[in-house]
């Protein structure tokens, strides 16, 4: 057989916010970790690429912090000490019935860090310059994977690389997936969501706004400074002609939605759209092969969740890898593989379907629907035990939790 041009234990199909962190992880155990992306690392860090920003749970902190992604991140992060959920209409405000998360409920740590994607790529691209044992292949793309006795990947360059496993977090259309035959199901929800930064005059305070109206959750997301990200979904016909809308007329939209609790305030930058959907793979894994982040699942971003059940996934699937590793086990076996699979698939399945319920539950203004809802928030709002296992959950930190997201080392 000709011999690969590359060699690692691992080979890890894209290079992006779930990618390298599995890399570093799995480096961090010991293993030789080949990323192969698509996207070249100078492109993906400009901010023209992406204007979306994360929210990074507490316990996916505490992995960023383990795998040394943190350190590089500093005055880029803005804490999130308050998430305020309320329903309301355009131009008529809020409803008096809310549901308020205030981080002192559940010690002295904030709910999670706001972070500018870009800023996470730039610390991923640092953190990656310090680390051992990973060989970064950008931009080129994979043409196609073999499994057998282990794995061997044909690159668009015509380069090959060897592995015992393929990981893809290549995204929500993985190639990777797909030619595994590994299907999907899901559905489109017919809504887009806009993304753009706001300046506003008053301090935030670190107060996250999920703000729903009929169309859809509009979301006020706490940046550094006084700068919010604006995550505002609309139904896809009327998302189209907001974005069309020139500058002024878009920031008239958004000031109706916005509000002016925080002062004036104005769009600043470029604005983005995105189409949102559902999609879950029926099945992670395949004998050397396994599935993370959103190769895996895509949720609706209501809740911001997204990010961090691919990290979840990272850990969870490092954990399993290393592990193997360490017992001399064959670290591309269904049997290992099976272990993640089945730690992951619950949480990722229950929470993308909780999303898509609450979506469904306020993207309308039907009378008696909105009362309902309001009265559930407000009487969430009353119950203290209720408030406080939400918050542990949005911040990762309920249910089996890998080392790296309990803040140790792989």
């Amino acid at each position: 057989m000709e011999k690969a041009d590359y060699e690692s234990d691992v080979l890890i199909v894209g290079g992006g916010l779930t990618g390298l962190p599995l890399a570093l992880a799995l480096a961090q155990g010991g293993l030789g970790v080949t990323v192969v992306d698509a996207q070249d690392p100078a492109r993906v860090v400009d901010a023209g690429f992406d204007g979306r920003v994360s929210a990074i749970a507490f316990a996916s902190c505490r992995m960023f912090d383990e795998l040394g992604i943190m350190k590089h991140l500093e005055g880029q992060t803005q804490p999130i000490n308050d998430i305020v959920v309320s329903d309301g209409r355009v131009r008529e405000g809020a409803s008096p019935l809310f549901l308020h998360f205030d981080h002192s409920e559940i010690g002295d740590q904030p709910l999670g860090q706001l972070i500018e994607n870009r800023h996470i790529r730039i610390a991923l691209q640092k953190a990656l310059e310090e680390a051992k044992g990973i060989r970064l292949l950008a931009p080129l793309s994979v043409e196609r994977v073999a499994y057998g006795e282990g794995v061997t990947a044909r690159l668009s360059n015509g380069a090959r690389v060897s592995a015992k496993l393929c990981l893809a977090a290549d995204g929500r259309n993985s190639p990777t997936r797909v030619a595994a035959g590994i299907r999907t199901v899901g559905w489109d929800y017919n809504q887009a969501g806009i993304v753009t930064t706001v300046e506003h005059e008053r301090p935030h305070d670190g107060v996250a706004q999920e703000y729903f109206l009929p169309g859809g959750p509009f979301a006020i997301l706490p940046m550094v400074g006084n700068r919010a990200s604006l995550v505002w979904t609309e139904k896809t016909e009327m998302a189209a002609t907001i974005m069309a809308l020139d500058d002024e007329a878009f920031a008239d939209e958004m000031r109706a939605r916005f509000g002016d609790y925080l002062g004036a305030c104005k769009p600043v930058g470029p604005r983005w759209s995105y189409p949102l959907s559902l999609q879950l793979a029926r099945d992670y894994v395949r004998p050397r092969l396994a599935l993370v982040g959103d190769a895996a699942h895509g949720i609706h971003p209501i809740a911001g969740q997204g990010l961090n059940l691919g990290l979840r996934d990272v850990a969870a699937a490092a954990e399993v890898i290393v592990d193997a590793a360490r017992l001399g086990l064959d670290i591309g076996a269904l049997t290992v593989l099976e272990r993640y699979q089945r730690w992951r698939r619950f949480d990722n399945v229950a929470l993308s379907l909780l999303m898509d319920g609450l979506n469904r539950l306020f993207s309308n203004d039907i009378a008696p629907v909105r009362l309902a809802r309001d009265l559930g928030l407000g009487l969430v709002n009353q119950i203290g035990p209720a408030r406080r296992f939400f918050m542990r959950h949005a911040g990762g930190a309920v249910g089996d939790l890998p080392r790296l997201l309990r803040g140790e080392a792989i």
